[in-house]
């Protein structure tokens, strides 16, 4: 062992030792077939299911996409320029087609070289807006299905930098815009500018618990950067772009319409803003106007909220969650915590909704009590609502269904929501005449769609339930042999009429319109396998036990050409896997891998390289257990080393690999598992880390599930960190990230130090930083050289 050792670490050092400010390089022809594809059309149907729109993207975004000018402002990424956020996905082009035709048609009249975003159809379901930004903004378009002709309705002046800059009005003929200020003034660069004075912050004494955000303001530039950007006036814009101001110039970060139309509800950020918190968490005034714009009510004032209670069951004080009840013409609903937030306080009650129906003349009216906390109410368009509370500590979900007629309630769900063989499925639903989604219920039936997870394989299912006896009735199981089917959608209940999507390891996933009372089926889309080099490539969910019994899955990929049953040569094997925590061991074992899954190779995993000749493990199963009172992170590190044990001896077991050969990789929490299982084991010949954080001190408010902080549990964020550990990492170790990251926590800082502690501790370590990248990488030319560097070094690792 120590003999291959030494070879692998020679060879590792040898070929990177000349490989500094290498120009951009792409991966062998194997992987690069595979990697430089054409992606199919995602698809969008409205709720009638009678219109398909077919949006077209490329592949991947390119390096001049990601090297726009960029403001960071409140946690947002902006483009000043273009008043969008920077980081925004565009489509290139739209198609339709009706349901029950064949052969999408291209929209006529579309800009000339779009960029298309925020897609939505109208309430009457026979237009759909979008907005495609130019070189100097966003403009609005709507599309005309019937006559699949699109049409420009504004010029490119709208403000996107706090998202959809648009909002329908209920007649789809009319559409609430927010516009740039017609004066707006310029952006300050101080940059150049000599400071005149030292930035000062204030803590007053109180306790919070506040994670280390990212792209927050720094400054009173930003400030005021920050309000210039996000400052909009309200406009009321036509089919045939007519204007009408509606608003003066405010921070609208929220808009939306009673389900009647009448009433508009607008929230607009306010000052103090704040240098350690977001902006979701600066102070927010809300007012409900008519439709003449005349204010009728404040109905909720959010004051800044830097200081919040530890736990991820704590909440802030005050209105929550406010919105318009989907069932009623100008309701809105909303929790109030009724334990001051403090998940830590014991209390009967922890959370109050209530009702409020416009013009809020009389006061809020009580709904429901929870003993957890709120987590949401769904409503029917009879009787009837579901409400859900939840609480994280325990796992726990519970929902009720709330007669309306006389306030009873009935539990209909009580389990743990990590349980997902106990899952009862989501109710399907509908539109009603507000055109809001509200659950689908034909008499006293309503209908649940299932994503079928048991112990025997996954079956998706359809079950009827009786509202008021809540017996339920099977009406379909899934059991498709060699393919997988998912229900998206119940069309019509009393037929039997539904939408699903059916894939295969290699048959892409397409839509089928289904009546599950004859089993009949007509596809609905076409889209070909561009995968087809791996069609062949051997796939299959394996299941293993850990040393302590927990079950642990992963789904195992062999080279196509690979003789199972000679098994005469050992492969190389690459294992790719993310921790979870659990609160106990029979959540944590159980299966939500299908074999029948499309094998989509992504630069996330290492599907690629069964075409090189490496076995894979893919997702492979990483719990973190803490039972009762004891957390998962408490034995985190022995937990972590059992898992990838087990995973190795699972597949050595089977007579595929060379256990000697192995690696292991993983993204963000992922980079973090694979750091912690060289530095504290010798299962692996070499790992991938990418977009890892490393030193939890720098995390000290708690990380990925952690609710507790540095100062409660040093030893836990001492052990758990591959940074204070670093003396102990002697294994050839891969380090990525973007020079850009915008996760909370996963700052770029994070591998630069600990590539720093690594190599001045003589550890064979190298850092690869991706130019422009955010947390997931976008670029065509970054993607191509990740693989290409991935590539390189598993070579010289695991097969020299």
């Amino acid at each position: 062992m120590k003999i291959k050792l030494s070879i692998c670490l020679l060879a590792f050092l040898n070929f990177y030792e000349a490989q500094e400010n290498i120009t951009y390089q792409k991966p062998s022809a194997e992987i690069l077939k595979l990697a430089d594809y054409q992606r199919p059309p995602s698809v969008l149907m409205n709720s009638k299911k009678d219109w398909i729109v077919f949006t077209y993207r490329p592949t991947y975004k390119t390096l001049e996409d990601l090297n726009q000018k960029d403001m960071k402002l409140g946690g947002l990424r902006i483009n000043p320029i273009t008043n969008i956020s920077s980081t925004a996905t565009y489509a290139n082009n739209l198609k339709v087609r009706r349901m029950n035709e064949k052969t999408e048609v291209q929209v006529k009249n579309m800009p000339s070289n779009a960029k298309i975003t925020y897609t939505s159809f109208s309430p009457d379901e026979k237009k759909l807006a979008f907005t495609n930004t130019t070189s100097k903004g966003v403009e609005l378009w709507v599309i005309d299905l019937e006559t699949a002709t699109a049409k420009k309705i504004t010029n490119d002046n709208l403000n996107a930098n706090l998202g959809n800059p648009y909002t329908w009005n209920k007649d789809s003929r009319n559409l609430l815009i927010k516009t740039l200020p017609q004066n707006r003034p310029d952006l300050i660069d101080s940059s150049k500018d000599l400071p005149t004075g030292p930035i000062v912050s204030t803590a007053d004494g109180k306790v919070s618990q506040n994670r280390t955000y990212q792209d927050l303001l720094k400054n009173p530039q930003d400030e005021k950067n920050f309000e210039v950007l996000t400052a909009s006036e309200i406009y009321n814009v036509d089919l045939d772009g007519n204007l009408k101001k509606m608003k003066d110039q405010d921070m609208y970060a929220g808009a939306s319409y009673s389900p009647d139309g009448n009433y508009l509800m607008l929230t607009t950020i306010k000052r103090p803003f704040s240098y350690i918190v977001p902006l979701n968490r600066f102070p927010m005034t809300t007012t409900v106007y008519d439709s003449k714009g005349n204010a009728v009510k404040v109905v909720n004032e959010t004051p800044l909220t830097e200081i919040m209670p530890k736990g991820f069951s704590s909440v802030r004080t005050g209105k929550r969650d406010m919105g318009w009840r989907s069932d009623a013409p100008a309701t809105l609903v909303y929790a109030e915590a009724l334990d001051g937030g403090d998940q830590a306080k014991t209390v009967d009650y922890r959370d109050e909704i209530f009702t409020w129906e416009a013009p809020f003349a009389n006061a809020p009216k009580s709904f429901f009590k929870t003993k957890q906390r709120y987590q949401d109410v769904n409503w029917t368009n009879d009787h009837y609502a579901i409400v859900s509370e939840g609480w994280y500590d325990t796992r726990n979900t519970k929902s009720f269904l709330v007669d309306l007629n006389n306030g009873e309630s009935k539990v209909i769900e009580d389990r743990n929501y990590q349980d997902v063989y106990s899952d009862p499925g989501h109710f399907n639903t509908t539109k009603n005449q507000y055109g809001r989604s509200v659950i689908d219920i034909k008499g006293e039936k309503s209908y649940l769609i299932g994503d079928g997870f048991t112990k025997d394989g996954q079956h998706p299912f359809i079950d009827e339930m009786d509202m008021k006896s809540l017996k339920k009735k099977r009406l379909y199981t899934s059991n498709l042999k060699n393919a997988k089917e998912d229900i998206i959608d119940i069309i019509n209940p009393s037929k039997g009429e539904v939408l699903t999507i059916q894939q295969s390891p290699k048959d892409y996933p397409n839509y089928f319109k289904k009546n599950i009372r004859s089993n009949k089926e007509e596809a609905v889309t076409n889209f070909a396998n561009p995968f087809e080099s791996i069609k062949d490539v051997y796939k299959e969910v394996i299941t293993y036990k850990r040393n302590d019994g927990v079950t642990l899955t992963g789904t195992l990929y062999l080279p196509a050409n690979y003789d199972r049953k000679a098994k005469k040569e050992k492969l190389p094997l690459l294992i790719w896997a993310y921790p979870t925590e659990y609160k106990d061991k029979n959540t944590a074992g159980q299966n939500t891998q299908n074999p029948n899954d499309f094998t989509f190779p992504y630069y996330g995993s290492f599907v690629y390289w069964t075409t090189k000749g490496y076995a894979v493990l893919d997702d492979a199963s990483f719990p973190i257990i803490g039972e009762g009172k004891s957390e998962p992170n408490d034995t985190f590190i022995p937990q972590l080393v059992a898992n990838g044990r087990a995973a190795i001896d699972a597949v050595d077991q089977l007579g595929y690999i060379d256990r000697k050969k192995v690696a292991v990789g993983g993204h963000s929490y992922g980079a973090f598992m694979t750091a912690n299982l060289l530095t504290h084991s010798k299962d692996y010949a070499c790992g991938i880390a990418r977009s890892g954080a490393y030193n939890r001190t720098l995390t000290p408010f708690g990380f990925q599930t952690e609710q507790r902080n540095y100062w409660d549990v040093p030893d836990v964020y001492n052990t758990m960190s591959p940074f204070m550990n670093a003396d102990k990492m002697k294994t050839p170790m891969l380090l990525v990230h973007g020079d850009a990251d915008n996760n909370p926590g996963t700052f770029t800082l994070q591998t630069e130090r600990y590539f720093q502690a690594l190599k001045n501790l003589g550890a064979p370590v190298k850092m690869v930083l991706l130019p422009k990248e955010a947390h997931g990488y976008a670029a065509k030319e970054n993607i191509l050289h990740l693989l290409w560097e991935q590539d390189q070094f598993l070579e010289k690792c695991l097969k020299k």
